[in-house]
């Protein structure tokens, strides 16, 4: 069965980090609402001053966080020592576990500075799992066409691909899906997955009938099935899906920090403030 759009968002322009400018496409407000997801913002500009004071250091727990850059550069550190570089292409999975302290500082870039990060929660047993990082660059991300689509594939299987990032506790997808002008295409999806699409090139159609076309900067939730129909009429369109098994578990979110209980999330912080944020 074909899933249904149920519902649709449109981005909010915010300020976040030391005033990076950034369109939220869903987050705190809407915490449960794409269950095992919690927030996804939309970065992209070709002025540096609208993104050069980056991520200053600041501490995450009981989450996952995805960088996937369009184009440009990101300089990051942690407190486990690593340093490193995401570049246009690459994905970076960080699961924050137990708790890590880091910093996100963008490169001026020549061009259109533009991305995603996507907040994953992580279910009640593995909220205090180890910290990880993995960097995925991007000539390891399989990029291959089918049936018309062009699919970037970081996370998740499709046919005989497997995406480079490994062993997450949701079982997520996600693609980078790119449809030319009058292709329309049907694609299976794990039917107890939670499953949304978010366009950020052209408009694309999610509904059988192609009746509600879905523009630039807009999200769509995608619910009951095993499919999704996507598909493009007179122009191209560009979009990532994104695919999760749900937690149905308590959320305690506060900033950065994202928790089952209230007293977990007062401990975060108590121990974030009094330095014992880390785990040995």
């Amino acid at each position: 069965m074909i899933r249904k759009v149920e519902s649709t968002l449109s981005t909010t322009p915010v300020l976040e980090g030391a005033g990076v400018k950034l369109q939220r496409v869903f987050g705190y407000p809407r915490q449960g609402w794409l269950d095992p997801f919690l927030m996804l913002d939309h970065f992209g500009s070709d002025n540096p001053a609208d993104y050069i004071a980056g991520f200053p250091w600041h501490p995450h727990r009981g989450i996952e966080t995805v960088t996937y850059m369009l184009a440009g550069e990101v300089d990051h550190e942690d407190s486990m020592g690593n340093k490193g570089k995401i570049k246009s292409g690459d994905i970076q999975w960080m699961t924050a576990g137990s708790g890590i302290l880091h910093q996100e500082m963008p490169r001026s870039f020549e061009g259109t500075m533009s991305g995603f990060q996507l907040w994953v929660n992580l279910p009640a047993a593995h909220k205090m799992m180890k910290p990880r990082y993995q960097d995925i660059a991007s000539h390891l991300i399989p990029e291959f066409v089918w049936k018309g689509l062009k699919i970037r594939l970081a996370a998740g299987k499709f046919g005989e691909y497997t995406g480079p990032v490994k062993d997450i506790m949701v079982k997520p997808v996600f693609m980078d899906i790119t449809i030319p002008a009058g292709v329309q295409q049907t694609i299976e999806i794990d039917p107890a997955h939670t499953v949304f699409v978010y366009v950020f090139e052209g408009s694309g159609y999610f509904d059988q009938m192609m009746k509600n076309p879905i523009g630039s900067g807009t999200l769509a939730k995608l619910v009951s099935g095993d499919q999704v129909f996507m598909g493009t009429d007179q122009s191209a369109t560009r979009f990532l899906l994104v695919a999760g098994k749900p937690l149905n578990e308590p959320i305690a979110w506060r900033g950065p920090i994202v928790m089952n209980t209230k007293e977990e999330l007062y401990q975060a912080f108590e121990e974030y403030q009094t330095g014992n944020f880390i785990k040995k």
